[in-house]
């Protein structure tokens, strides 16, 4: 343990320059799997960065809470908030598994398996869409933000009128620390987010119950917990968190991982001329751009962090980010390499309880999109500079201007 003068954590401006990110957080390594963080403006944490100690908070879930405060939040950000939510990610024992229960059915392999075709279909699309493009776009806003949403709003049943709202509506929520992405510039603004996603989901609660459909809306709208009706604010909730973190992070982690194999051109053409190497690339995808970038735990019992004592009521910082750039798990970290044997033990998803639930869909989209995509592009380049969200929780790659020429074009 030490303590770190410079955060690379709670500083939005850090998470702009994912390479420098990167660096910092493997040099931090060095000094071990837990330090003490004393940023301005938020009350003090213990950042966990090593994948083992990460991953044994999360199974102590009975020593480390969710509730007060799932993500890191400035005081200031948790004297003005106005609107209660109660997701999956707040919740804790016995309400958690109780909620989870009722949608994991919906993202059970078996579930998962037979959306493959359908998966497919918007992966030829995704082709179609750079086809029209004519060989030069933003990756993405051609590509990695309408995929995953057209995905995960099916499963919800949303009509695809709606999809250009949702949209706008979970970009803004979970960019409202990047200039580029957040409504306005205050809580305020934060708050009229919410707002306006509640009202949409009130509405779509009201016509599910009146009229039920085979869908998770449904199951959500008309679900019942210990055969009560779930109170309006977990109905609403749970949409919120399916509908947002369902998009967002996928659509980070196809942004990132197309930059990352633009960047890696010998990894791009490696995994092109390999198929068989698809499944580890998604998961070194998945650990290169670690979308999900860290969840809070309030300590409830003193105890220790990988030797490190910490007392009731500290807070613990789960870096996913760094855990998955952790030496002992990850030969050669800052290496981006398709074929990596360990990339499956990324923390990307977390781990234990709160493992995510859209965890094999996210997978699934991945496959389908990159297995489409990569036979068929001869080349590809950056257009242009690529930006980064400045966003602490769930953040990559917001702009990819690039340039390309597909292999069919060719045999035209």
């Amino acid at each position: 343990m030490s303590d770190v003068p410079i955060d690379i954590f709670s500083d939005r401006s850090r998470w702009a320059d994912m390479n420098t990110w990167r660096h910092r957080a493997v040099a931090l390594h060095d000094l071990g799997p837990i330090h003490r963080i004393e940023p301005q403006h938020f009350d003090p944490f213990w950042a966990v960065i090593g994948a083992e100690a990460i991953a044994d908070v999360e199974r102590r879930h009975d020593e480390f809470r969710n509730a007060p405060e799932p993500v890191l939040q400035s005081r200031k950000a948790i004297a003005a908030r106005q609107h209660a939510i109660r997701t999956l990610v707040h919740m804790d024992a016995p309400d958690h598994s109780k909620y989870r229960k009722l949608g994991a059915i919906w993202f059970r392999p078996a579930q998962m398996n037979r959306l493959v075709d359908r998966l497919d279909e918007l992966s030829e699309q995704a082709l179609d869409r750079l086809r029209a493009a004519g060989g030069a776009c933003d990756f993405v806003e051609r590509i990695a933000l309408p995929y995953p949403l057209q995905a995960v709003l099916e499963i919800l049943g949303l009509p695809e009128s709606d999809y250009g709202l949702m949209l706008r509506l979970t970009q803004e929520m979970f960019g409202q620390e990047d200039p580029d992405l957040r409504r306005g510039g205050s809580m305020t603004s934060f708050a009229e987010v919410v707002g306006e996603i509640m009202a949409y989901f009130t509405r779509l609660t009201a016509e599910r119950r009146a009229n039920p459909t085979d869908d998770l809306a449904s199951a959500i709208a008309n679900g019942t917990i210990d055969d009560r009706p779930i109170p309006d604010v977990d109905t609403l909730s749970y949409y919120l968190i399916i509908a947002t973190a369902g998009h967002d992070t996928t659509s980070y982690a196809m942004s990132g991982g197309m930059h990352a194999l633009i960047e890696h051109p010998d990894q791009f053409e490696r995994l092109r001329d390999d198929p068989t190497l698809l499944n580890q690339a998604v998961e070194e995808i998945l650990r290169w751009t670690s979308p999900a970038r860290h969840f809070m735990r309030t300590v409830q019992v003193d105890t220790e962090i990988a030797g490190q004592s910490v007392a009731a009521g500290d807070r613990v910082y789960l870096s996913y980010a760094a855990g998955n750039l952790d030496p002992a798990v990850f030969d050669e970290p800052l290496r981006f390499d398709v074929g990596r044997d360990t990339a499956d033990r990324h923390v990307a998803f977390g781990h234990g309880v709160h493992f995510c639930l859209g965890a094999q869909l996210a997978r699934l989209e991945l496959r389908s999109l990159f297995g489409r995509l990569v036979p068929e592009i001869e080349h590809i380049e950056l257009a242009g500079a690529a930006a980064t969200t400045q966003t602490t929780a769930v953040g990559g790659v917001k702009r990819l201007p690039v340039r390309y020429r597909l292999t069919e074009l060719e045999r035209v």
